[in-house]
């Protein structure tokens, strides 16, 4: 079995569409082959700056030879009672290339049907790929396409070859306006070429040996992190490896070649975020600490040649970087002489929405929100005030680093500045650490807010927030969410879940509404609100169900309330616990039968029940044992509701549902007497209105 390679040469490829269009090839191959019938073994996928390529170590030279039955028409229409054969038959057999001699009858569930067996497969494995691979190389999906030239070709970036053997035989086709070809092109500099590939084959040695390239991501990573290693212990040192930047410069270059480089010890004073972000932001290089964290005086970049002279290389480099530092250091004693009270006073010129007011006036809003916050927890009083204190100044300060020189030159630095900032100029712990997490979690896997004060103006950010968009009618559509609701609905979420913090979040929103004042809203509070803890529920929904819980389940929990986040997350636990009970399924028929009942009869009945229902009008043996059963457990069940002990409360429910199907047995509750029917629809309601706060069992199916 030969070899096969297919290589896309292109000009530069941006390095975050490597990943993306590899996984997508090493999918769509296989897939295409295995469709076609062609067997093959040993598949690698590559990417470099300059390619994509995918290499087979043997693929079969044909299609695998099958047998296919195709089935005709019916007996009865294929031939006349003399049993002559029909026009149906004969076309049947013509359009199969048979005669109807190889015909045969097979019976189905339909009958007796006339059927032909025709060998199928077989192709040459030259044939087929000529027909795929240009298919593959069109489909090819990119975050951006572009087309060059005078054609209506797209791509990433403009092709410039497209080598394809299988074996040593040229696999022919056109995509767009460019001939595949034998030869391939190599580093721009270790190895131009062309340089033709004889077989399939060697492609790999090719690269290696005449083009200079590192063909495969893999490899590029061990040469970066080995050789990178090597020069920090040179220097007692630790390459600060970020993998996301790491990803990012290997799919940069086709040659990788680690060098350290230094810088002047002055710029050590610079905080380490600062130096960091200066490094890998604008230069792409890694930072080196010693084994005791301490930030040295050196950074890693990567070089895509072997330069003839690696120090005027180096000096380059350094003096590039030097000049980034210097701003840096500039930008930091500049701040250092302003400070907080003129950062707060700048805020009030910041705009937050346009209708919305400024940054200064949002900053006075999550003050007061966190205040609201700390007073809506619990824990004891003098850690309240401790809380309170820390959490409205850390509102207040919080997005002052906006106004700062240094955030303005990195965006990316925002809290982070500010929390170095309040440090600096003697805030509390808690107030630094809090401005520091102000904006976590910023996504599905980051990490919420390690402190509680952190994470009470994290909520009252992302809730302020909130409720200004819905009342300007900036409501998510499909993907768009151009102001992050989605993500900032989320984070609350998850910041209640993960710390435990037990408040109402239809409050949080009013609350933060009535921040804002009066002003011209575009969708009033009255239907702005609403509509915001709807769109709140689906968030928390998606969450459950994307961390493994059951959608019914959810759903179920969600409809019977879910104000109280923690709470919600509680009951869905326990009522996952009670599915796996004996008692569980009839337990929840018994709930809904008496929920389907009391819906029904509620609006019948032109009246809303209140479940207050007479002793005296308690006729039958099995009413009356409900009645003293349901007023029995009233003091256990309100006990374990106010303790959260929420798997006892389905417990307590599967004790009772004995006790509703006697009274479904033995009592006819839509009875003639008006006043003995609404008492036993009473009598049933108190039971539903109890248990109902647990979950909406109606939306379960059994």
């Amino acid at each position: 079995m030969p070899a096969f390679v297919l290589e896309i040469g292109t000009e530069e490829l941006p390095s975050r569409f490597l990943l993306s269009a590899e996984k997508e090839l090493s999918v769509r191959f296989p897939a295409a082959l295995e469709e076609a019938g062609l067997a093959f073994a040993d598949c690698t996928f590559c990417s470099t700056p300059r390619r994509l390529a995918l290499h087979i170590s043997r693929l079969a030279e044909s299609a695998a030879i099958r047998e296919d039955m195709i089935i005709g028409p019916s007996l009865k229409a294929a031939y006349d009672m003399g049993g002559r054969p029909t026009r149906a038959a004969e076309g049947f057999a013509r359009a199969q290339n048979v005669t109807l001699a190889e015909a045969f009858t097979i019976e189905t569930e339909k009958g007796e049907y006339v059927a032909v067996r025709k060998s199928a497969g077989g192709e040459k494995a030259l044939d087929i790929l000529a027909s795929l691979c240009p298919a593959v190389i069109s489909d090819l999906a990119f975050p951006k396409r572009m087309r060059w030239g005078s054609g209506n070709f797209s791509f990433a970036r403009p092709m410039r070859w497209i080598l394809a053997l299988l074996g040593n035989r040229l696999v022919p086709f056109v995509v767009g306006r460019l001939s595949s070809g034998v030869f391939t092109y190599g580093h721009r500099v270790h190895g131009s070429g062309p340089f033709p590939v004889n077989d399939a084959a060697e492609y790999f040695a090719v690269m290696e040996q005449q083009c200079g390239v590192v063909a495969q991501r893999a490899d590029r990573y061990r040469i970066i992190k080995e050789q990178g290693n090597i020069l920090a212990e040179a220097k007692q040192g630790v390459v600060l490896w970020k993998e996301s930047l790491l990803d990012e410069v290997q799919g940069l270059c086709e040659h990788p070649v680690p060098i350290l480089g230094s810088f002047d010890s002055v710029y050590l004073n610079v905080p380490r975020e600062v130096l960091l972000t200066s490094m890998e932001s604008h230069q792409k290089s890694f930072g080196m600490e010693s084994e005791n964290g301490r930030l040295l005086p050196y950074f890693l970049t990567v070089l895509n040649i072997t330069p003839q002279d690696i120090g005027i290389v180096k000096k380059g480099w350094e003096r590039v970087l030097r000049a980034r530092l210097e701003d840096a250091r500039f930008f930091w004693e500049t701040d250092l002489a302003a400070g907080f009270p003129s950062w707060l006073n700048a805020l009030d010129s910041v705009i937050f929405l346009a209708p919305l007011g400024s940054m200064g006036d949002k900053t006075r809003r999550i003050e007061s929100l966190c205040s609201w916050l700390a007073d809506s927890i619990q824990c004891a009083d003098s850690e309240k005030e401790v809380l309170r204190e820390d959490a409205m100044r850390a509102g207040r300060l919080s997005k002052a680093d906006l106004a700062s020189a240094m955030v303005k030159e990195f965006d990316t630095l925002q809290g982070v500045m500010g929390g170095i900032y309040a440090a600096h100029f003697a805030e509390s712990a808690g107030v630094v650490q809090a401005i520091s997490e102000q904006y976590l979690p910023s996504g599905p896997d980051s990490p919420v807010p390690a402190s509680l004060c952190g994470a009470l103006v994290s909520i009252a950010d992302k809730a302020d927030t909130l409720v200004g968009c819905f009342g300007l009618g900036m409501i998510p559509t499909g993907t768009a969410d151009p102001y992050g609701l989605r993500r900032a609905s989320l984070g609350i979420a998850r910041i209640a879940l993960e710390k435990g913090l037990r408040f109402n979040f239809s409050a949080l929103f009013s609350k933060a509404m009535q921040e804002y004042g009066q002003r011209e809203w575009k969708i009033l509070p009255e239907q702005a609100l609403p509509r915001l803890e709807e769109f709140f529920a689906l968030r928390l929904k998606n969450h459950f169900i994307a961390v493994g819980a059951d959608a019914l389940l959810v759903e179920a929990v969600l409809q019977a309330g879910f104000h109280d986040i923690w709470a919600v997350s509680a009951r869905l636990a326990a009522l996952t616990d009670f599915t796996k009970r004996v008692d569980y399924a009839q337990s929840v028929l018994t709930f809904k039968r008496a929920a389907n009942v009391i819906r029904k009869q509620n609006q019948e009945e032109g009246q809303g029940l209140t479940g207050c229902y007479l002793s005296e009008l308690l006729v039958e043996d099995a009413e009356k044992a409900l009645a003293a059963e349901l007023e029995r457990s009233e003091v256990i069940f309100e006990t374990l509701w106010q303790e959260d002990r929420f798997s006892e409360l389905f417990s307590l429910l599967g004790a009772l549902h004995p006790f509703i199907d006697g009274f479904f047995k033995q009592v006819m509750v839509m009875c003639d007497d008006d006043a003995l029917r609404l008492n036993r629809l009473n009598l049933l309601y108190s039971f539903q209105e109890r248990f109902g706060r647990l979950a909406d069992f109606l939306a379960l199916q059994i």
